[in-house]
């Protein structure tokens, strides 16, 4: 986070071409005092250009491939991975699904389209498994592999899989040129008819008469069918349904047809044409009177209509950069100008293309040469994942610094209140004073004869989304209760928010207490009241106050011959550390905000059935300071095998680069108390003992055949992969506690 936060704030919706662009600029001069905030519903992007030569293995898939977690990272921009449900232009919100609006000054939208014609095969109750769209290309590969793979272990004897390319523009025929040599390596005994459908009388439209008759001639040499005018109306039980009522078997229909507008642009509230797509001035700008731009195949301009092409949108990359800085300082804009022409380069998956460029056509390597230059030098710009130099932040205004300690670092009560309106609090019968009735203290009746259970956890923030980090710091700081047996009955918040601007400062709260209060309530607890001051960096975490039962589930109640239990796998981390440094990859992020969210709550409360002995949760120490803790507590040994400690995805690669949390030296003391082997040392697992864990899972210990019930109880109800990770034995006098292999 930002040691203060920004006096405004850029937003892209979308992370296409022109978006990109905007990405990559930043890096090399961010706007003084504004923050770039990222949102996408996929934490990758895929080149389009590339698609065709990974299909055809000219490419292994990652080349196509950019990793927007990384880039965010790098770039020092916030990525939210979320669902955009519509726009509030006149409060200049972002509204997203199942999480709190996003602000912005200035706005880009680059959404890019949606294959034509695919809404109508969606209208039964789910989409024909024959069908595989292109878009979203994210997933395309995936997707085509899962039903070619069903396909090939269901085949009716020797008949051939009737495949369809539904579209005869540019993607639909680079399609057909690849996808039989793909086929042709993952399953090579796989038989196949190939033909490219399409409504109108002719494949490629838009193209030059020569660059059309060397597409034909090598369709038809590879033995692939041409159905032309003939428009799909739908494919069901197995065969295409065309317009005139004429149909033809398919096992496979690849959707590649032209742009069509995505159903999200009709919700924003913007105008649009009659396809759908927004409308824009030639300044890149919505029609409307907003600081909203429209790009790439998102927007249309009537003064310049134009195809849908990534070529387009590539070109409007400089103009956008240059009217966000235009819009920030109310300057003119100035316009984009698209050209008439444009390079068409077509692959043929064989390490040749087929280039057209004003009226004249060729097909040949040299072509591929030059389409693999372009697309290679336009995708390494943004698959530099190195981070940006940290530059000196900028002087806050006057009206910001300096500020007073102590008490008068406290956060505006003009803040605070609107932030609690904001809120939606639920009462609780335990909460006797709160937030409903603000004082100076909160005042919470457990019910009658149990005992009252109160802990503390704060931390920094781990990444620049507070709704995020507000919902980890609360599951965090109930993980304690959970490990007691304890039930939580209301939470007191500690905050410290950068300094900044009053209404920067009301959202980052807002954020951080929506997404607390989520996990409290989820809990059956609610936000009683808090403290917030103002500091250097971001700071969350919550005091709650829990009911127990008369024997709560300690750290000393190990029992010799008992089983160890892991809840979740370890590595959060050293990945958290990576982030920090723009080396947590996409794929690893899921996993990790997997685990980061899910709570103990569950594991806590089946592990009751099963009578466990001792209990905890791992944290800040480690596995290996928790463990030692409770065999410190309890008397008792222990012995872990480090075959069946699981890991998150990227951790033993990231300890195998030298990659850790600057806590993890100090956690090392805990060696002189362990026993292992001298192969151990070099494990990723072995290392992992040792990594800080933010809201890490639940160690218990169970008597042996209680085992077997509990983890087959947990899987029910939890994605994360418990196991036994080893078991309780005697302690021998003067030898270590812990031993490993």
């Amino acid at each position: 986070m930002q040691s203060s936060l920004p006096a405004r704030d850029v937003v892209l919706v979308g992370l296409g071409h022109t978006n990109a662009h905007v990405l990559r600029m930043w890096r090399m001069a961010p706007i003084a005092g504004t923050r770039l905030t990222c949102i996408s519903d996929f934490p990758v992007a895929t080149y389009s250009g590339m698609l065709p030569g990974t299909l055809a293995g000219l490419y292994p898939p990652d080349h196509m491939t950019i990793d927007l977690v990384r880039l965010c990272a790098a770039t020092g921009a916030r990525f939210l991975q979320a669902e955009v449900t519509g726009l509030d232009v006149t409060a200049k919100l972002v509204l997203l699904r199942d999480r709190p609006a996003v602000p912005f000054d200035v706005l880009s939208i680059g959404v890019g389209s949606v294959s034509k014609g695919i809404g109508q095969q969606t209208g039964a109750a789910a989409m024909c498994e024959a069908i595989v769209p292109i878009k979203p290309m994210q997933t395309f590969l995936e997707r085509l592999d899962e039903r070619l793979a069903v396909l090939a272990k269901s085949r009716d004897g020797n008949r051939a899989v009737q495949i369809a390319v539904v579209g005869a523009g540019a993607g639909g025929v680079e399609i057909a040129f690849c996808l039989p040599g793909h086929i042709r390596r993952q399953w090579p005994d796989l038989r196949f008819e190939l033909r490219i459908v399409d409504g109108s009388d002719e494949i490629l439209p838009g193209a030059t008469t020569g660059a059309i008759r060397l597409a034909r001639r090598e369709l038809e040499r590879r033995g692939v069918e041409l159905l032309l005018s003939r428009g799909v109306d739908q494919v069901a039980q197995g065969r295409l349904v065309f317009s005139d009522g004429a149909t033809q078997p398919v096992d496979l229909a690849i959707w590649a047809t032209g742009a069509a507008a995505p159903p999200l642009l009709a919700r924003l509230g913007l105008p649009c044409d009659e396809q759908g797509f927004l409308i824009v001035r030639p300044t890149l700008q919505t029609a409307a009177d907003a600081p909203v731009f429209v790009v790439g195949d998102s927007g249309t301009c009537p003064e310049q209509p134009r195809p849908k092409a990534g070529v387009f949108a590539v070109r409007q990359g400089p103009v956008l950069w240059q009217n966000i800085h235009r819009m920030l300082r109310r300057e003119p804009l100035v316009e984009y100008q698209a050209q008439r022409g444009f390079l068409s380069l077509i692959a043929t998956g064989d390490r040749r293309a087929i280039l057209s460029y004003k009226g004249l056509a060729a097909h040949g390597r040299w072509c591929w040469k030059v389409k693999d230059y372009i697309d290679s030098r336009f995708v390494d710009k943004y698959q530099d994942y190195r981070p940006r130099m940290v530059q000196a932040a900028a002087p806050l205004p006057a009206a910001f610094a300096p500020r007073c300690a102590g008490c008068g670092s406290k956060v505006g009560a003009s803040v605070l209140s609107r932030v609690l309106a904001r809120l939606d609090v639920p009462a609780s019968e335990h909460v006797l004073l709160g937030l409903d009735a603000p004082d100076d203290a909160a005042i919470i009746r457990p019910t009658e004869g149990r005992p009252v259970v109160a802990t503390v956890d704060f931390f920094p923030a781990f990444m620049d989304d507070p709704y995020l980090v507000g919902r980890v710091a609360a599951l965090n700081a109930m993980s304690d209760v959970f490990a007691l047996g304890g039930r939580p009955l209301a939470a007191l918040a500690m905050i410290t928010v950068p300094q900044g601007p009053t209404r920067q400062q009301e959202q980052l709260l807002y954020e951080l207490l929506s997404g607390g209060l989520r996990e409290l309530c989820a809990a059956g607890a609610t936000l009683a009241g808090g403290h917030t001051t103002e500091g250097d960096q971001l700071t969350v975490g919550f005091t709650m106050l829990a009911e127990t039962s008369a024997a709560p589930r300690l750290k000393s109640g190990l029992r010799p011959g008992d089983r160890l239990v892991l809840t979740k796998p370890l590595g959060s981390g050293v990945l958290l550390a990576a982030h920090m440094r723009a080396l947590c990859r996409a794929t690893w992020l899921e996993p990790l905000l997997a685990a980061l969210l899910t709570s103990n709550q569950v594991a806590a409360r089946i592990a009751e059935e099963f009578d466990p002995g001792g209990m905890t949760d791992i944290t800040g120490f480690g596995l290996a300071g928790h463990l030692l803790e409770m065999l410190r507590a309890s008397g008792v040994a222990a012995e872990i095998d480090l075959s069946a400690v699981a890991l998150l995805p990227g951790t033993a690669e990231l300890l195998a680069q030298g990659i850790e949390s600057t806590l993890a030296p100090a956690n090392r003391a805990a060696e002189a108390e362990i026993e292992r082997n001298a192969s151990c040392a070099h494990l990723a697992a072995y290392a992992a003992l040792f990594d800080p864990q933010t809201s890490g899972g639940l160690l218990l210990s169970f008597r042996p055949a209680a085992v077997e019930g509990y983890l087959s109880r947990l899987n029910e109800c939890s994605s994360q992969p418990a196991a036994v990770i080893g078991q309780v034995v005697e302690h021998i006098s003067e030898t270590p506690r812990l031993r490993v292999k």
